[in-house]
C-alpha cells in the first residue's frame, strides 16, 4: 500500500500577527479532501516562536484543527538558528529555546516505519551545537541506520543539505553549514537516503545527486522577492506531496492548492521588518 506523506512547510503562524493563517487554512481545508497517510511538516511552524512561546501555542492550535496525524519538526523560527553559522539578526538554538520548542510539539527528532521504508526527522539546528541533545539526536541517528534492514531511507529535516554539491563549504544560513553536514554524513555513514526533504527556502525544487532525490518543499505562506533571495526552483505557494512505495520506488509533486494566494513577505513588514 503506498504511504502518502504531505509535507507542508514554513507556514510562520501567530494569533498577533496572523498575516499568514487564512493561507494555512486553505492548506488544511486541502488536505482534509484529499486524507494523507501523514503530514509532516518541516520547520518553522511559527511566525517567532524562538522569542514569543504564545506563537508556538497558536501554531500548534491550528495544527491540532486539521483533525489529521501531523508530524513536526523544527525550523529556525521555532528555536533559534544554527550555532556555526550566520543568525541573521534571529536568536540561535539554546537549551531553554529547545524546551519551549519540544514542549509544544513534542520530540525534534523521530524515526518510523512504513512498509519498505525508514522515515527519519531530525533537528538540523541541533546538529553543531554545544546542547547535550546534540549527541543524543547523533547517536539516534547512527541507530536509526544501523537498524534499516533493507529499507529505503526518507531522510525530513528543516533546511537543504546542500546548493549542487555535498562538498559545498560556503556558510550562508541557507543550507546546512559545513560543519553540520560533516557530522550528519558522519552519523549515516554507509546509507545514503533515497529521499531528503527539506523546507526553508520557500520554493519547490526536485534534484539528484549521487542518485539522491532531494525535493524542496514551498512554502504555505509567501515567497521572497528575488532581490532578496535567489531563483533555485519554484518561487510559489503550496507544499509537497511523497508518496512512499512498499518496494522502495517514491515519487515526489509539487501540489498547488485552489484558491491559494502566493503572497510576498516584502508586502508584509510588520512580519519581520523591511526587506
Amino acid at each position: 500500500m503506498t504511504f502518502r506523506i504531505a509535507q507542508i512547510s514554513d507556514t510562520h503562524l501567530s494569533n498577533e500577527k496572523p498575516f499568514f493563517v487564512d493561507s494555512f487554512r486553505r492548506v488544511g481545508q486541502a488536505l482534509r479532501a484529499d486524507r494523507p497517510e501523514l503530514v509532516l511538516h518541516s520547520g518553522d511552524i511559527s511566525l517567532d516562536g524562538s522569542s514569543k512561546e504564545r506563537d508556538l501555542a497558536a501554531a500548534r492550535v491550528l495544527h491540532d484543527g486539521l483533525g489529521l496525524p501531523v508530524r513536526f519538526l523544527p525550523g529556525n523560527h521555532d528555536l533559534g538558528d544554527s550555532q556555526d553559522g550566520p543568525t541573521h539578526g534571529e536568536n540561535s538554538i539554546d537549551a531553554t529555546r529547545r524546551a519551549r520548542y519540544v514542549a509544544h510539539f513534542g520530540a525534534d527528532w523521530w524515526t518510523f516505519d512504513v512498509p519498505g521504508w525508514r522515515v527519519l526527522g531530525i533537528n538540523a539546528q541541533l546538529l553543531a551545537s554545544d546542547l547535550a541533545a546534540a549527541g543524543e539526536q547523533t547517536t539516534a541517528i547512527a541507530a536509526a541506520v544501523a537498524g534499516i534492514d533493507g529499507r529505503r531511507l526518507a531522510l525530513f529535516l528543516h533546511r537543504p543539505m546542500f546548493d549542487r554539491d555535498i562538498a559545498e563549504t560556503a556558510v550562508t544560513g541557507r543550507f546546512v553549514n559545513p560543519e553540520s553536514r560533516r557530522i550528519l554524513l558522519a552519523a549515516l555513514g554507509v546509507v545514503a537516503p533515497a529521499l531528503v526533504a527539506c523546507g526553508h527556502v520557500h520554493q519547490f525544487r526536485e534534484s539528484w545527486f549521487e542518485g539522491v532525490h532531494h525535493v524542496w518543499a514551498p512554502s504555505t505562506a509567501y515567497v521572497i522577492p528575488d532581490r532578496r533571495q535567489p531563483r533555485y526552483g519554484i518561487k510559489d505557494v503550496g507544499y509537497a506531496e511523497h508518496r512512499l512505495e512498499p518496494d522502495g520506488r517514491h515519487e515526489s509533486r509539487f501540489v498547488r492548492v485552489p484558491g491559494l494566494p502566493r503572497l510576498d513577505i516584502a508586502d508584509f513588514p510588520e512580519a519581520y521588518g523591511p526587506l
